[in-house]
């Protein structure tokens, strides 16, 4: 018949065998990092009423949760510590007994070869709330960097395999690097939170780390979500400054972004598919108005389709028992 389709697409959509033949995205446990939460104390394991299936865990409890995150093919976890208390500069932060320092050694105890990385930032530990030391309402940013470079050498000498500076303070990269270089720990990966944004989407983690801020907001530090060219400046500084990865957050709003940083740089690409993401399909899914399995293996696709290497997500161990037993 004239004009009748001799170009079928869908001749290779037919069966499932043939989709996966064809697939040009493919999702591993591989890809994940999950977030864990850690408290003092001991026999803690509660739940997160903001992050339905996350816990706030004592570090006795942590052996358990990363042998069940090992046999799912996690590769690993990225830390957030809840001080016993908050002062100004933030000082369990950089202590040697600090919280996010024992839950370390504690992983590393149950599980040498689980890969942990820790969260650098002040915004947990400062009885403000806010990511760095203050003149009057304002964030030093210079003053700053001498306590993250503190802290990242506190929990690399802890035993950290990987250091994230969260905080956005100009320069922290570089004072980092420099001080682990100084302290015997050259060979720590440092990845950046290079394009973090000041995001509604934080919500949850907020309540979840009691990290919401006192006053103001981080608007003066944290990006403008309109802006994408900036975003690749920061991350170009941060690859200049010595990065080993960098990082957008958050994922799921900011594709384009992950896009465009995986187009201009050779570095791992790492996505934060934040707490705000993570909530929404929960909510969303207890109403049963989605299918709450297949909404997370989509998202959590896209955010490796736009570019991401490596994707830190809440969904982690559902998305990965859900890869394990065939999507």
């Amino acid at each position: 018949m004239p004009g009748f389709p001799t170009v079928r697409p869908r001749r290779l959509r037919r069966t499932e065998t043939l989709r996966r033949l064809v697939r040009e995205t493919s999702l591993s446990p591989d890809d994940f990092i999950y977030p864990l939460f850690v408290v003092h104390g001991s026999g803690v394991r509660q739940e997160i009423p903001s992050l339905p299936n996350n816990y706030h865990l004592s570090p006795d409890r942590l052996a358990a949760e990363v042998d069940a995150l090992g046999h799912l093919g996690v590769p690993g976890v990225l830390l957030f510590g809840l001080p016993a208390t908050k002062d100004e500069v933030g000082s369990e932060a950089y202590a040697d007994d600090g919280i996010v320092q024992q839950a370390i050694r504690a992983i590393k105890q149950a599980a040498p070869e689980m890969l942990v990385v820790t969260d650098v930032c002040l915004c947990e530990y400062t009885s403000h709330g806010h990511c760095g030391l203050l003149a009057g309402t304002e964030v030093d940013n210079d003053r700053t960097l001498e306590l993250l470079a503190r802290t990242a050498v506190s929990h690399a000498a802890a035993g950290a395999d990987v250091v994230a500076p969260s905080d956005m303070m100009d320069g922290r990269v570089a004072a980092i690097r420099r001080a682990l270089d100084e302290e015997g720990f050259a060979h720590i990966p440092i990845m950046a939170y290079a394009a973090k944004y000041a995001s509604a989407f934080y919500g949850p983690f907020r309540a979840a780390a009691d990290s919401a801020p006192q006053f103001g907001d981080r608007r003066g530090y944290q990006m403008d979500p309109a802006n994408v060219r900036e975003a690749l400046r920061e991350v170009g500084l941060d690859v200049e400054e010595g990065a080993d990865f960098v990082m957008v957050k958050p994922a799921l709003a900011y594709l384009d972004v992950i896009a465009r940083v995986r187009d201009r740089f050779d570095l791992p690409v790492v996505a934060y598919n934040v707490s705000g993401e993570y909530a929404m399909v929960q909510a969303a899914a207890r109403q049963g108005w989605i299918d709450g399995r297949r909404t997370t293996l989509e998202i959590l696709t896209a955010i490796k389709r736009a570019g991401a290497d490596v994707i830190i997500t809440y969904h982690a161990k559902e998305a990965a028992r859900w890869l394990c037993e065939g999507s």
